[in-house]
């Protein structure tokens, strides 16, 4: 489950299409070299194309035997180190659409080091399409130690960056690896990623990992700030047809359309999968050895429910695998989010924590009857994606017929869709009592702080009260009061767990008057062993 090992390169078998080495028989003229090393100049025949051939050709395949089979990666590439595969730069005028007046370019990547499945890429203008031949001249390996005859003229690519024309250097959006994929908001910072499909995940069975095998980039309009892109999925599950809006702005916006033919019988089926990491945070130190205070892509799971509840579910890095599964029917939206936005909570001026950009799920149309579930798995270290959020219908999954979804995607940093209830600012716990009394019983205190709605209205002597459940032992010491440094509100209660076993559900909102002033906080909380909790009872 390492977190670049996560991604994995994924392809069907690139056939021989690349035009061979170019053997000049004189030295061009230095006005005919450079010509010639701008943008791309090598394709594959013409092909007519339209989303309706992308979604018979996956039908096609879904009644075939899944074919697994790709040409091997010469040794010297495969065993690139890290820095070594990082060092291969592409040349900034071989950008796709280069020479074009347009608002985007295309930035290949280099197969290598972990990425070791070609992937067809196409340019697609007027309902034709052409293969992007790879040739090594499009990159510069000086700093990679890789020599060009090393390089074979057939290679292929790993995946591809997408460039907007405020900034031809830093990439607004990367596919590469699998079904993986990542976009930025206004800040410029990576964080969590997404995916095109989930299978089997969280569940003893190996996960399976479907990939896009081909991307058909279609050029886009002068002066537009959209880009459509499709993409082919293969895995022994299933195949796919996927159809990507995307339009780049501060909250950049994916429109998917997608049409799954099984294979098989899936499972566990999981649409718009989000996958991120979560190590430290205010509400879990259970990796306490490191100097920074919070370490994570994002902090909490979002949803917002077909009945129209909002919930906060804050997330953990578990001791065991944890699978929880939040019913639902026709959600209204949900997402790994990242709120807390103040560098002070992370100290981290390399990674850079606090400006990592969430994502919000939003379905189109009816996706009837499922789960929101989560998937939160032990880490010792930040570069595992340990999280997984999707949603899982409750319909069976079956060859034999399409299943049609379609969602909305927004990188951002705020929820453009929140509440104009409080939210969640932070969850903290500990060790529960009264402090310089003896404690005669094992308790556990949560602190949730609320800001934003209307709690900054509210007299310091409104009646609030915090409205709290449990699904096991009972709580006690529950109050609610304001909190002026943030100008909020924050909530407190003990738990006493009374020897249950396994994990507890929480759910904690404020009322006034009985109007719910916050968002819905749950969270599951798993008691340590008896013997552990005798250590905190004083004599």
């Amino acid at each position: 489950m390492k977190r670049r090992g996560f991604l994995q390169a994924g392809a069907a078998s690139l056939t021989s299409l690349a035009a061979p080495w170019p053997m000049a028989v004189k030295p061009p003229s230095k006005k005919r070299e450079r010509a010639a090393a701008r943008g791309i100049t090598h394709y594959g025949p013409e092909q007519p194309f339209s989303f309706a051939r992308l979604k018979a050709r996956a039908r096609a395949m879904s009644l075939t035997v899944y074919d697994e089979h790709y040409p091997p990666v010469p040794a010297v590439i495969r065993d690139l180190s890290w820095d070594k595969w990082e060092a291969i730069s592409y040349r900034p005028d071989r950008t796709l659409w280069y020479e074009d007046d347009l608002f985007f370019r295309i930035r290949f990547d280099h197969l290598g080091y972990i990425m070791t499945r070609p992937v067809y890429i196409h340019v697609l203008e007027n309902g034709v399409a052409r293969q992007i031949l790879f040739r090594p001249d499009l990159f510069d390996y000086s700093g990679s130690g890789l020599k060009l005859a090393q390089i074979p003229p057939n290679l292929g690519f790993s995946g591809f960056n997408v460039l907007f024309h405020t900034n031809w250097v830093d990439d607004r959006v990367v596919f590469q690896g699998a079904s993986y994929f990542r976009a930025v908001d206004g800040t410029g910072q990576y964080g969590m990623s997404q995916r095109g499909l989930a299978i089997d995940t969280g569940m003893p069975q190996p996960e399976e990992f479907p990939k896009f095998t081909e991307f058909y980039l279609e050029k886009p309009q002068p002066k537009s700030t959209v880009l459509i892109l499709y993409a082919l999925l293969d895995s022994p599950s299933v195949a796919g047809a996927y159809r990507f809006v995307i339009d780049v702005a501060s909250t950049l916006i994916m429109d998917v359309d997608l049409t799954l033919y099984p294979r098989k019988q899936i499972t566990r089926l999981g649409i718009a999968p989000g996958t991120s990491m979560y190590l430290v945070g205010e509400n879990d130190h259970r990796v306490a050895d490191d100097w920074r205070p919070q370490i994570h892509d994002s902090q909490g799971l979002q949803m917002h429910t077909g009945a129209g509840e909002w919930i906060w579910r804050p997330l953990t890095n578990p001791s065991v695998v944890r699978v929880n599964s939040y019913l639902d029917d026709n959600p209204r939206g949900f997402g790994l989010m990242q709120r807390d936005h103040r560098f002070a909570n992370y100290q981290d001026d390399g990674a850079w924590y606090n400006r990592r950009p969430s994502c919000w799920v939003a379905p189109k149309g009816a996706w009837r009857r499922g789960a929101v579930m989560l998937v939160e798995i032990p880490t010792e270290t930040e570069t595992m994606d340990n999280i997984v959020a999707f949603w899982n219908p409750a319909e069976e999954i079956v060859p034999g017929r399409p299943y049609d979804y379609g969602y909305k995607l927004y990188w951002c940093a705020e929820n453009p869709f929140n509440p104009d209830r409080a939210l969640t600012r932070a969850t903290r716990d500990g060790i529960g009592g009264v402090v310089g009394r003896k404690r005669t019983k094992f308790s556990w205190r949560f602190v949730v702080d609320f800001v934003g709605g209307d709690l900054p209205m509210l007299l310091r002597d409104d009646p609030v009260k915090a409205i709290v459940s449990t699904s096991h032992g009972y709580v006690e010491l529950v109050s609610a009061r304001p909190l002026l440094p943030i100008k909020g509100w924050r909530a407190m209660f003990d738990l006493v767990p009374e020897g249950a076993p396994g994990p507890i559900d929480l759910r904690l909102f404020l009322s006034l008057g009985g109007q719910a002033l916050t968002e819905t906080w749950m969270y599951q909380y798993t008691p340590p062993p008896l013997a552990e909790q005798r250590t905190y009872l004083t004599s």
